[in-house]
């Protein structure tokens, strides 16, 4: 039953997917409701608006923004972080595409979902667009020294940030550049995000404009997921936004993109830090892309998914084979793959590590696959290890990243904003069929190459070379720019900037009434924690955990091994010997051959390994090494029996091959800076608290992007790669002799049938007596370094020792954090200071507090902000209601769902290291127990200055600024 003011236009089961979809439209206005009715109380809303800009100023992503910032009902500073912090929301975010802006939350609380949705409801459709958070979010000029007109001037805002540090990303870069030239007439020529040298040109009342054309209801589309009917939504839609709407008559949307008549070869430069000047001739990116067809047909779409599929899905489909192994360059460009979030589909390929000269060879390469792969075909078992991909992935339940209800309603979402249908993209089964059935026909696969790629002209070949001065003229530019704008200001226009300087920072600080806004508290939560329950068995002395959850027809297994005493240099290579594992050939396979088992048994496989500091002594360490996989049920034999000979017989012979997979590994890890520089600078901070800690500094962390750079520059010597190749292999004959246990989740009714595969392949476990379990030395040093990279801004974190997770003052820590954060640090570096992002965290794996920065302007002051959080802490009378709040943050994320194998999966883990029901049980009690007081005791306690730690990741301008700090500088 659909509310009054809608109207149902059709209702469809997906029996695989377990929903019920539903598809209302609104009588007045038009705006589009998607409801996915199911059976889960983690209810999902997301409402969507088509956002189509016609240059790069950022409109839409400041827009995002600014709208979050006060709205009629809700007239304070901030209600969307407010409402983040008295939410039990299980995800809580909005985000801009190309195309399209959307507004999403969940919560397994239905109040709390009402709250939300009020707030969410009031922000999109009457916000209040505030000029002066206009200038805080996307852009403004001030002062140096705010109330110094002879100063110089300089841009500030949050969206500038955010875009100069997601624009520091090379691969970004190129796919930006990609899009300019793919997409030659059409908004996605344009960059969405915003370009930091066209933001400023972005007007307030331009941004005005293009909320009243684009944040209407007629231009909506309204999704939600869960149990709680759609007409209880719809009443909420109609009372509280709908109603005081007439339809727009204005059609927002995309249109047709011009298409080339021949292909086009183009070559721009992209900025490359002085530091990583080294071997630079071999420093551009080569990419070809293919413009397909529309997102909106499905047999299209799926078409190219299989060919994309096909071509790239593992290291022996044909395309991803050649650019692996060609000496044309270092490994595949990170941007290979289909793209199908925009009307129409693009298809990309390319190299990193090129030579300028050998761009036009790379593209011929490609074309030659292509051609070989026209001419010859693929076998017709590639071909059903594809449709086998596309079948597992349509099946499996998530909800690990995003919630799974959020994962459906996003397959849909493109298709919606394109006016297509949205149910066809999640009810597949039948045009899987009908791919299945047409790849019968022989020569299927050879006349979708030929027409989707070899004969379409719509072509861009695009080389990325590096401009080691493209920076500073980039900065100079800038300079110049606020310098001719300083000068063209009369002495009233200069007051004019100050006098907003003083408004803006009035508005920051003035203590909006927050009781305005729906909360939830304590009373609104659950008494117990969610647990996810396993049996606790053993087959032929091995120990077994089996778990019962609703995977949809999938089986999920894992061989965990006692990771073995190892020496440094063995510590040193284990990334890389995780990766090889699951890599290399095995057996009497190559690594060819395995790469086709594995795509026609298992939707993965890959090794990790774990090592945690004991919970009631970081200085002890616990570490595993965990195979991992999943497949269909009805594979369940075959995965085992991959499995088995992965771990067995994987083969280090196969010298050219792991010279590859470092290759690789370096040119993925050299491109994480950007995106991950806050976890990796708390990572560095933190180096010095425990052995853990230290270990994932080394290994994972900027230690180890600096270790992995040495490591693929000395492998071109054969005699360093077959060194490297042995011990590899002396570390895998230790993990053969450790005592090894195995997981098994899937639906209850398959259980005892996965046993059995499990009984009939792993024969009694054989007892090392000899066995020595794996261990680190103590550690505990004081850091303070600043890392230099290729970025454009910084990331800062300054870290304490403090206690690990069974330790009393845990609990208060942890909520500590967020109490930093709500109530001082998001004020005083993203509002004030400009990044994109900070905050503060207790980890209890290495006993440490980290404060931290995201795509900072700023180093020291930023430093100082972490500092004057911790007097605020003590010098301020705080209510309440700022614990509950940073209460309900740790008990929200605690308690937040995930997949139901990812729950299991994540409870045999924690259970691994000994963090068991009742340990967890007793650290939730006590975040819930905690009170002022004991916020202040244990900052007093353990957040002393001369323990402090500190690491930055910033540029090379840096450099003197850091020394002058104090900080050892080092080059990752």
């Amino acid at each position: 039953m659909s509310y009054p003011t809608f109207e149902l236009l059709r209702s469809q089961t997906i029996d695989a997917l377990k929903i019920r979809v539903e598809e209302y439209r609104h009588k007045v206005t038009g705006a589009q409701h998607i409801h996915l009715a199911a059976d889960n109380n983690e209810n999902v809303f997301l409402v969507a608006l088509r956002t189509v800009p016609h240059d790069s100023t950022g409109v839409a992503h400041i827009l995002e923004h600014t709208a979050l910032c006060g709205s009629q009902k809700y007239p304070v500073r901030d209600p969307f972080f407010m409402m983040v912090r008295r939410s039990l929301n299980t995800f809580m975010n909005a985000f801009t595409s190309s195309d399209w802006t959307a507004y999403p939350f969940a919560s397994q609380n239905q109040k709390d979902f009402n709250n939300l949705l009020d707030v969410y409801l009031d922000a999109v459709f009457f916000s209040r667009l505030d000029e002066l958070d206009f200038a805080q979010e996307g852009h403004r000029v001030e002062f140096a020294e705010a109330d110094n007109p002879n100063s110089d001037l300089v841009f500030k805002g949050v969206v500038f940030n955010e875009m100069k540090g997601a624009m520091s990303s090379v691969s970004s870069q190129v796919w930006h550049t990609l899009c300019k030239y793919l997409y030659p007439t059409s908004t996605y020529h344009y960059n969405s995000g915003g370009e930091p040298e066209d933001i400023p040109n972005l007007t307030y009342q331009q941004l005005q404009d293009f909320y009243r054309t684009h944040y209407h209801p007629s231009n909506a589309i309204f999704m939600t997921y869960g149990d709680i009917p759609a007409a209880a939504h719809q009443e909420k839609f109609e009372t509280q936004a709908l109603s005081k709407f007439e339809k727009l008559d204005e059609v927002i949307s995309v249109g047709d993109e011009k298409r080339y008549h021949a292909p086009v070869a183009v070559e721009e430069a992209y900025p490359l830090d002085e530091n990583d000047a080294e071997d630079i001739e071999h420093k551009n990116h080569v990419v070809v892309s293919w413009l397909l067809g529309k997102t909106t047909n499905l047999d299209e779409s799926l078409e190219a998914q299989l060919i994309s599929n096909i071509l790239l899905d593992n290291s022996a489909s044909p395309l991803q084979q050649a650019l692996e192994t060609s000496e044309l360059g270092q490994a595949p460009s990170p941007l290979c793959g289909l793209d199908d979030s925009s009307r129409e589909m693009a298809f990309v390929c390319g190299l990193e590590g090129c030579t300028l000269e050998d761009a036009a060879k790379v593209e011929a390469m490609i074309l030659d696959i292509m051609q070989k792969v026209a001419d010859e075909g693929v076998p017709q078992e590639q071909i059903e290890a594809s449709l086998h991909q596309l079948e597992l992935s349509q099946r499996e339940v998530g909800g690990d990243g995003y919630p799974y209800g959020l994962q459906l309603i996003l397959t849909g979402l493109t298709s919606a904003t394109h006016r297509g249908d949205p149910i066809a993209l999640l009810d597949m089964d039948a045009a899987l069929e009908n791919l299945r059935l047409k790849t019968q026909n022989p020569h299927f696969i050879q006349e979708t190459v030929r027409k989707w790629l070899l004969d379409n002209p719509h072509r861009v070949r695009l080389t990325m070379r590096p401009d080691l001065k493209m920076n500073g003229r980039i900065q100079a530019a800038e300079i110049a720019r606020l310098a001719q704008l300083k000068a063209s200001l009369s002495d009233e226009e200069k007051q004019i900037i100050i006098a907003r300087s003083h408004a803006l920072q009035e508005r920051q600080l003035q203590q909006d009434d927050e009781s305005i806004l729906p909360k939830v508290g304590l009373e609104d939560i659950p008494a117990n924690l969610h647990y996810t329950a396993g049996s606790h068995e053993s087959f032929h002395n091995f120990p077994l955990r089996r778990y019962s959850a609703g995977t949809n027809g999938l089986v999920y297994q894992q061989i965990t091994c006692k990771l073995p005493a190892l020496t440094d240099e063995q510590i040193s290579l284990l990334p890389y010997y995780s990766i090889c594992l699951t890599e290399l050939g095995a057996g009497d396979k190559d690594y060819l051959a395995n790469q086709r088992w594995q795509a026609e048994v298992v939707g993965s496989i890959h090794a990790f390994s774990s090592i945690r500091g004991a919970g009631d002594d970081v200085q002890k360490i616990d570490a595993y090494l965990t195979l991992s996989s999943k497949a269909l049920s009805r594979n369940s034999a075959a995965m085992n029996d991959l499995m088995k000979n992965t771990l067995l017989n994987v083969r280090f012979d196969e010298l050219g091959r792991i010279r590859e997979l470092i290759a690789q590994n370096r040119a993925r890890r050299e491109q994480s800076i950007t995106g991950h520089g806050h976890s990796l600078a708390m990572t560095a901070a933190c180096a010095g608290m425990s052995p853990a800690a230290k270990v994932s500094h080394q290994l994972g962390g900027l230690e180890g992007i600096a270790a992995v750079k040495t490591l693929d520059n000395s492998l071109d010597d054969e005699k360093n790669l077959a060194n490297f190749a042995a011990q590899l292999n002396a570390i895998h004959q230790l993990v053969l002799q450790a005592p090894k246990q195995f997981l098994i989740v899937g639906e209850q009714e398959h259980l005892d049938s996965y046993r059995d595969d499990l009984k009939a392949r792993w024969p009694n476990e054989t007892t090392h007596t000899d066995f020595a379990s794996f261990d680190l030395a103590p550690v505990s040093e004081t850091i303070r370094e600043a890392w230099i990279a290729n970025t454009q801004v910084n990331f800062c974190a300054k870290a304490y020792p403090t206690v690990p997770s069974e330790h009393p003052d845990a609990a208060a820590l942890t909520v500590l954090g967020g109490f930093l954060r709500n109530g001082y640090l998001h004020r005083a570096i993203r509002e004030q200071g400009g990044a994109y992002g900070g905050g503060a965290s207790q980890d209890s794996n290495s006993a440490a507090f980290r404060f931290y920065s995201y795509r900072d302007p700023r180093l020291s002051e930023t430093l100082k902000d972490f500092d004057d959080s911790l007097i605020w802490l003590q010098e301020t009378d705080h209510q309440w209601q700022s614990v509950e709040e940073a209460i309900l943050g740790v008990i929200g994320s605690i308690d937040k769902p995930g997949s139901p194998a990812g729950e299991a999966k994540s409870t045999y883990q924690a259970e691994l290291f000994g963090r068991t029901r009742e340990k967890r049980e007793l650290f939730r009690n006590r975040v819930l127990a905690v009170t002022v007081a004991d916020l202040k005791r244990v900052a007093n306690t353990y957040l002393v200055p001369e323990k402090a730690s500190i690491a930055l990741v910033t540029h090379a301008g840096h450099k003197e600024l850091a020394e002058k700090m104090g900080l050892t500088l080092k080059t990752c």
